[in-house]
């Protein structure tokens, strides 16, 4: 075995040895699924502890974070799902809490109420200027929109389209100190024909207009090996205009830097992280954040298969006016993703925080961490009609030419929390037959489910599971295992190892052990997201005064053995 395999395979060891080993020692609130700090929580201000990467697990793909007076608000891609682009806040950039959506809908309203898988919004980038956060985002297949606030946990304004056309995404602003704005974007192949460029257009400060003149200040045909040069952040430092752009595709790609005295180039390019010796694979696409304690850091996701786009944070230090992104152990300034580091200098009390996954539906609104499928609508469900649970209204299935899940807007879906977990939820059903189907869903272009269905023959309840493969592809559920089912309530319950694989069990008894039923199933991720877990009720002639109720949807995070 040559000797770099011995050192992968070494570091693979470790990394799972410390993700799964030290974080299970943190001190973490009691509905944690997922923790990434190993703070002693009795340590307080200007605290050096450390942490672990991942620090968030969970698919927020295309992360861009801006620092404002000792508080760091990150986005994220949210595609076809809704509410979209989702606020993060955090104090330390290790720990993290989503506390709003940008978008209470996707935009226009009409189009999304259909589902549309890999559209909607791209990546976004955040930012703050002139006493306000700015939110630009793309639509592949709109143009190029623009949102506003004075607070990022309150209302934002309703978004503008500022540049039309298809293709043009990853949009990136930059308010000079020349008094000049510009907006750098890129191009999708799959809409504009081309790709591999970044264009440079002039924009008026309150971005109420972008010129339709443009030019090419990036093209990939001028940088030997460069491919799919995308996701641009728009920096100036020192004299120079920075311009932090991943490269090699989503999966195995890199992170570069281009910089040039003058807005318009020529631009020199320079590789600032890749995978090395590490195992985080395709470590870029990010945003560059210095801190009040005059330190930089490096947030970017990595792409893992069915868990999606999870969010690591690198040190970031600066060599002769290039920066150099995770450790450079070698010394040839490239640097490569850290596993476990010293967290960021902070002046705020440790406070070890986990992103919400759990609920008991005790609120009057649906906690954050739900999103639908496509724009939704209230009648679909109430958390006021009977106090403590979710009541989901029957809802229709929509199939075009197949038996399938994938187009039914009404699904109620939020981001696998972590790599292993439990998670246990309660229906209680009406007392006449169901004629209809509902249940717990691992959703994905794969996607399986366990759950309640009617059966027209004997016109009675059956408890199931169901897969469907090559969902995007149109594929028709095939029902395993039918158990006859004539109570009221169930528990089911989904099983997640650390190999993406999930087993499916069942209770209709609180004494009664779980019951497994179906096989392993292999999750896998969606339209460019990862996959995702929720609940539906569904018919494909729905009766809308027909409902079931949810008790709890509850995860509880387990270790690897």
């Amino acid at each position: 075995m040559r000797p770099i395999n011995i050192i992968i395979l070494l570091k693979f060891f470790v990394y799972y040895l410390v993700t799964f080993s030290f974080s299970a020692k943190s001190i973490a609130p009691p509905d944690a699924a997922y923790v990434t700090d190993n703070t002693d929580i009795k340590r307080v201000s200007l605290n050096t502890d450390d942490y672990t990467n991942p620090i968030l697990h969970a698919d927020y793909s295309d992360p861009d974070v801006v620092a404002v007076n000792g508080h760091y608000y990150m986005t994220a891609s949210s595609f076809n799902s809704a509410p979209g682009l989702p606020i993060l806040h955090s104090t330390d950039l290790v720990n993290w809490s989503l506390i709003n959506y940008a978008l209470t809908e996707q935009i226009p309203v009409t189009h999304y109420q259909k589902v549309q898988h890999g559209n909607g919004v791209w990546a976004p980038n955040i930012r703050y200027h002139n006493n306000l956060f700015w939110i630009f985002y793309p639509d592949p297949d709109f143009g190029i929109y623009v949102t506003t606030t004075a607070n990022p946990a309150k209302k934002w304004s309703k978004p503008r389209l500022i540049l039309s056309g298809k293709g043009l995404i990853d949009p990136t602003p930059l308010w000079d100190d020349n008094g000049k704005s510009y907006l750098l974007h890129a191009w999708a192949k799959s809409r504009s024909g081309f790709n591999n460029v970044l264009s440079l257009r002039e924009m008026t400060s309150d971005a109420s207009s972008v010129s339709s003149l443009f030019t090419h200040i990036i093209d990939g045909k001028n940088f030997p090996g460069y491919r799919t040069i995308e996701g641009p952040k728009f920096y100036k430092r020192n004299g120079y205009y920075y311009i932090f752009a991943p490269a090699g595709g989503v999966d195995l790609g890199w992170q570069s830097v281009f910089r040039s005295k003058n807005i318009a180039g020529p631009y020199q390019a320079k590789i600032v992280m890749n995978q090395g010796n590490s195992i985080i694979n395709g470590p870029h696409q990010g945003a560059w954040i210095h801190t009040d304690f005059d330190e930089d850091w490096f947030i970017h996701f990595q792409s893992k298969k069915a868990y999606g786009r999870i969010v690591h944070l690198q040190p970031m230090q600066w060599k002769n006016d290039w920066p150099i992104i995770g450790k450079d152990e070698d010394g040839d300034e490239i640097g490569e993703p850290v596993l476990r580091y010293k967290k960021p200098v902070h002046s705020d009390t440790v406070t070890i925080k986990s992103l919400k996954a759990s609920d008991d539906f005790t609120a009057e609104q649906l906690a954050l961490q739900w999103q639908w499928n496509a724009n939704s609508d209230v009648r679909w469900y109430s958390l006021t009609k009977k106090l403590g649970v979710l009541r989901l209204y029957q809802q229709k299935k929509i199939a075009e030419s197949n038996d399938s899940l994938w187009l039914t807007p009404s699904l109620l879906l939020q981001k696998l929390p972590t790599n292993t977990f439990t998670l246990t939820t309660k229906l209680t059903l009406p007392k006449l037959p169901l004629k209809g189907q509902a249940g717990l869903v691992l959703f994905g272009e794969n996607y399986a489910w366990i759950g309640i269905t009617y059966d027209k023959e004997t016109q009675t309840n059956q408890l199931v599971y169901a897969q469907c493969i090559n969902a995007r592809k149109g594929c028709n559920e095939h029902l395993k295992e039918p158990q006859p089912f004539s109570g009221n309530n169930v528990e089911l319950r989904m099983t997640m190892q650390p190999t993406g694989d999930a087993i499916f069990s069942y209770r209709t008894n609180s004494t009664d052990p779980f019951r497994i039923i179906g096989e392993h199933f292999s999750a896998t991720k969606g339209r460019w997201v990862g996959a995702k877990v929720g609940l539906f009720h569904v018919a494909s002639k729905p009766n809308a005064t027909q409902f079931i109720d949810v008790d709890y949807f509850r995860f509880t995070p387990t270790e690897q053995n």
